[in-house]
């Protein structure tokens, strides 16, 4: 009886597969464009400062998930959305309407269409993270959390401690796959 070959070869099967993290596990953010994010972005806490640079003023849903808290309002930066991935330039602020009025930045969407980058090629990256994609609005994305700690991660889709309006909450179903 073969053994030694057969257990050799389920050693090295072993090996190879703890050297390859599991796809579905972010990898660790690229540092330095997490810190050239935020600085590019801090101007941005006050909501006329991104309105200055582009962004929409008025956004009139707020998106929440049934189970996994918010996102917030997403006012976005439409001659941005393009194939280019710059940590400093993010296509989508993220915010969050305080019971006072005011609005706080929490984080920010990267947005790449797929008429600029097709749906079956390998994805983009932003902050050395693969971006996810989005069917049912025809693009790639990755948001990131850069101003609100979120217990589910700085690459997490939702915050569970984003709240909503009730008038202005939208759920949001992202597409499967």
């Amino acid at each position: 009886m073969r053994i030694q070959p057969v257990a050799s070869l389920i050693a090295a099967l072993l090996l190879a597969a703890a050297c390859h993290p599991r796809p579905d596990v972010a990898a660790a953010p690229d540092a330095t464009d997490l810190a050239q994010l935020r600085a590019a972005t801090q101007p941005f806490t006050l909501l006329d400062s991104a309105v200055a640079a582009g962004y929409t003023r008025n956004v009139t849903a707020c998106l929440v998930h049934e189970h996994h808290g918010a996102m917030g309002y997403h006012h976005t930066n439409p001659p941005l959305m393009d194939a280019t991935v710059d940590p400093t330039r993010p296509e989508i602020l993220l915010y969050e309407r305080m019971p006072s009025g005011a609005y706080q930045l929490n984080g920010v969407e990267f947005i790449v269409p797929y008429r600029s980058w097709p749906r079956d090629s390998i994805a983009p990256r932003a902050l050395g993270q693969a971006m996810q994609h989005e069917d049912n609005l025809n693009f790639w994305y990755l948001h990131v959390w850069a101003f609100r700690p979120n217990p589910d991660g700085l690459f997490a889709n939702f915050h569970p401690d984003v709240r909503c309006p009730a008038e202005e909450s939208r759920v949001f179903r992202p597409s499967e796959g």
